[in-house]
């Protein structure tokens, strides 16, 4: 591993300034070191390891906060202010700067309550998960959610909470302008998707067969394929299961997990395929700068824009299932009939009967998150009880989606986030709408269709590296778009995408 003096030029900059890099990189691995705990814990640890996981995370996150709110990393970063930085120094002192600013009025105690409770929360909730018992669960949530506005209240006092928390996952892209996003999405999406229930033809779903069980040992195989066939590296990654799939790591381990329906394949396909996207942006971080913010991701939303290209623009195109139907084909010889249009309609078919979000088509995906993000801001603003919740989830299930969940199971608890923080639903459909910008700008450089026809990825992987991982935090969000894309960010890449791809598949007239 590259030493902080071997990164990017630092030969002009002063003393406090190799003193900030040399704390930057400390408190990474702290945080690092929390980040492979936290996987272990949802992955391999067993039940009865919650108690001292929770002390470990705790005095873990206490220890990062005392390394980032020193008293010296203030006087270093106030010496700074007055010294004349290169582009690439002066994206470390801004970063490195409003983590501290967000940190620096947090007390330590609050950190390490946080982060137990966090921990803590997280076995309760896979337990109450399985156990159909929101009841079980709501005591935890309601006091995580008294600890995130504290910690809200102690970074800005006057502010509104929700705002706050948003800008953990979201800087530098104003609440307002994703708000706008999803009012467009709405006026877009609705209609279309009421068209295609009223007016689309009938899309077959050969995979999906509620006589026939999948065995789990052959569906972690074909997830091993596929991930093996887009390039993931086995000596910087693995392929695990967990009860929610996510990924976790860095640019050297980048760890991803996935589950498996009994009686569809292709959920655990997609979902292995979103969370190797997440994997794609950590390994293509640039590995010399690591333990500074040059070689950390951007935000929520840049991360979910390369797990839905990778999912949705690559997974779900014709051109992929050319491709890769043959090795499902041989895994699973009962499907030895199934046609490239049949399996190209079937990852495409819409579910608005579907319960669950991370099994949600690529359309009705959004009013999932639009759903959460309206009860998330209720709750963590104080005008929605933690009691009250499931009523209103299933509330809003009904109103968006036409469907109620029987089980709190397939309903508000099958999301892990409320386990550990808040106001960061956006980030999956700001990551869809730069996915489909950034597919927009690849395919003027790359015959994307050809590459995933022939199974060549590297290029695609290279252009998303070239164009938005290699910069880390160098660039605000809104510039990194403008550098990746030639653009500000857009729906309408994104609108535009959907009505014609579904317009074609349900053969709409008007799209």
């Amino acid at each position: 591993m590259a030493t902080a003096d071997e990164t990017h030029d630092t030969a002009d900059a002063p003393d406090a300034y190799h003193a900030l890099l040399e704390r930057s990189e400390k408190l990474t691995n702290v945080q690092m070191a929390s980040m492979a705990l936290g996987w272990d814990q949802r992955v391999m640890m067993p039940e009865g390891g919650t108690p001292a996981r929770a002390g470990q995370l705790s005095t873990l996150s206490g220890l990062g906060h005392e390394l980032l709110v020193d008293d010296e990393v203030g006087e270093w970063l106030e010496e700074l202010d007055s010294v004349d930085l290169n582009e690439e120094q002066a994206a470390v002192v801004r970063e490195l700067r409003r983590e501290y600013d967000r940190s620096a009025e947090v007390p330590a105690a609050l950190v390490e309550r946080l982060a137990a409770h966090q921990a803590e929360t997280q076995q309760v909730w896979q337990e109450a998960k399985a156990d159909d018992d929101f009841e079980r669960f709501a005591p935890a949530l309601e006091e995580l959610i008294d600890l995130h506005r504290e910690r809200a209240a102690a970074i800005e006092p006057d502010a509104n909470p929700y705002r706050v928390l948003y800008e953990d996952s979201l800087p530098y892209l104003p609440l307002e302008t994703v708000e706008g996003i999803f009012d467009e999405l709405r006026e877009g999406l609705v209609p279309l998707i009421e068209t295609i229930e009223a007016e689309g033809r009938e899309l077959p779903s050969p995979f999906r067969d509620p006589e026939y069980t999948y065995d789990e040992d052959d569906q972690m195989a074909l997830s091993q394929e596929v991930v093996d066939l887009l390039g993931y590296p086995e000596e910087h990654g693995r392929l695990d299961t967990a009860p929610h799939p996510f990924m976790s790591g860095n640019q050297f381990d980048a760890r991803i997990t996935t589950r498996f329906r009994a009686h569809d394949p292709l959920d655990a396909l997609m979902a292995t395929i979103h969370e190797f996207g997440h994997a794609s942006y950590q390994l293509g971080l640039p590995k010399e700068e690591y333990g500074n913010p040059l070689g950390a991701s951007l935000s929520s939303g840049v991360h979910e824009s390369q797990s839905r290209f990778w999912e949705n623009h690559v997974g779900r195109t014709r051109a992929f299932c050319e491709f890769f139907l043959p090795t499902m084909k041989a895994q699973f010889p009962h499907l030895e009939d199934v046609t490239v249009d049949e399996a190209y309609a079937a990852v495409n078919r819409i579910y608005p009967e579907n319960l669950i979000r991370v099994e949600a088509d690529e359309l009705t995906y959004h009013l999932h998150i639009i759903l959460r993000c309206e009860i998330d801001r209720a709750f963590v603003e104080g005008d929605l009880d933690v009691a009250e919740i499931p009523e209103v989830w299933n509330e809003k299930m009904n109103d968006y989606l036409g469907v109620v969940p029987e089980t709190d199971t397939d309903g508000c608890l099958q999301d892990t986030h409320w386990s550990y923080g808040f106001a960061a639903f956006q980030g999956y459909t700001v990551g869809s709408v730069l996915a489909a910008q950034l597919d927009a700008a690849i395919r003027e450089d790359l015959d994307v269709d050809g590459l995933v026809r022939e199974g060549e990825f590297e290029p695609l992987w290279e252009w998303m590296t070239e164009h938005v991982h290699r910069h880390g935090q160098r660039y605000p969000t809104g510039e990194l778009i403008e550098v990746a894309t030639g653009e500000p960010l857009t729906a309408d890449y994104f609108l535009e995408y959907v009505e014609s791809k579904y317009g074609e598949l349900y053969e709409l007239e008007g799209y």
